[in-house]
């Protein structure tokens, strides 16, 4: 697979392909960043924080990352920008540099996507709860011109989103070939 490189965006949320997010940017190395990509016309890997990681060896930054692109922005009343993003592919991180002003560049290269053949009517609780979680939280469903309900991939990966477990527990799921693991592992919460 090809290898390229990009900017790093660590966060304590996460975003998952098909998953879109409201980021507030502020750090100048972050407004540099979102310039660059938009006028590439190119994206950013969004990381997940490891909690026990060496932030000058750059082992704060999970291994896989979500590559997403800029979808719409705006400068917000506090004067700072906001930016909307889509998560489109996991990507495995590797070799972070620290450019001067503390941006981080890291190798990726882009994972297979799940394989996710769940039956309807298996997965059917976990989208009715999902529902109840959309219509509860309107921030969340305003996201979504057209949630994709339907499709198991993407109703798995915004529970793997929302599910309050720590970010190597996440990582854990999106390292498995398929989405079975996960799936197991919320049909006993859900």
């Amino acid at each position: 697979m090809p290898v390229h490189q990009y900017p790093l965006f660590p966060l304590s949320a996460h975003l998952l392909p098909g998953g879109k997010m409201s980021l507030r940017i502020f750090e100048p190395r972050y407004i540099r960043m979102v310039k660059e990509v938009c006028a590439n016309n190119s994206g950013f890997v969004v990381c997940m924080l490891n909690a026990q990681g060496d932030k000058k060896e750059n082992q704060h930054i999970h291994e896989i990352g979500t590559y997403a692109e800029v979808i719409d922005f705006e400068l917000l009343e506090d004067g700072l920008l906001g930016i909307k993003v889509a998560g489109l592919s996991s990507v495995k991180v590797k070799d972070i540099i620290t450019e001067s002003d503390g941006l981080r560049i890291g190798k990726c290269h882009t994972m297979e996507p799940w394989q996710c053949d769940i039956p309807t009517k298996q997965i059917s609780p976990m989208v009715e709860r999902l529902h109840e979680i959309f219509e509860r939280y309107p921030e969340l469903q305003s996201l979504y011109e057209v949630p994709e309900f339907d499709n198991p991939n993407w109703v798995l990966m915004r529970w793997l989103e929302l599910l309050p477990v720590d970010a190597r527990q996440k990582q854990y799921f999106l390292n498995q070939q398929d989405c079975t693991v996960l799936f197991s592992y919320l049909s006993a919460l859900v």
